[in-house]
């Protein structure tokens, strides 16, 4: 997750500090408490956008923002959305995972959604279900036991014999 932007008088001390002191993106992190990464960055955008020290007095908070900040243009290029009721109900299917259903609509459409917008998107969808049972439970008072569903084979290493072996789930509830 991307950190929050400082504030714009952190952003003009950032500013003047290169400009009229002369100091470095390490020495302006170290006097404001941030990261030198940050300030470096803030001076990149302030060269993009070819500012210098001092500001033009005209120059408000909403502009300077505007100007280091600029808007990206919406892309021109639609990508099609997969129907992310049917990736929610295909999901309950027993073995069914993101990718492998990321992999069956990157099949049909190859110029679709990578794989984290996918996912990120499916996120986004299921937030907004309506959650349907939420329970509280105190940390350590009960365990939640039940069958996977699945077996795995297990070989006898003395008579080679193989047999399917039932998984159980186990979870303690917090």
């Amino acid at each position: 997750m991307p950190n929050s932007r400082l504030s714009m008088r952190k952003i003009k001390d950032v500013l003047r500090l290169h400009f009229d002191r002369d100091l470095s993106a390490r020495q302006i992190g170290l006097s404001l408490k941030i990261s030198h990464n940050t300030a470096s960055e803030y001076l990149r955008r302030a060269q993009a956008a070819n500012l210098s020290w001092p500001l033009p007095p005209s120059l408000s908070d909403s502009e300077l923002e505007n100007l280091l900040f600029p808007s990206l243009p919406p892309s021109s290029v639609k990508r099609p959305e997969p129907n992310w009721a049917d990736v929610h109900i295909e999901r309950k299917r027993r073995s069914v995972t993101l990718l492998l259903l990321w992999e069956e609509y990157k099949a049909q459409h190859p110029d679709g959604l990578q794989y984290s917008c996918f996912c990120a998107r499916y996120r986004a969808f299921v937030g907004k279900l309506k959650p349907s049972m939420r329970q509280v439970h105190v940390a350590g008072e009960k365990a939640f036991i039940d069958y996977a569903g699945q077996t795995i084979p297990i070989q006898d290493p003395f008579s080679g014999e193989v047999r399917e072996a039932q998984i159980f789930v186990a979870v303690l509830g917090a």
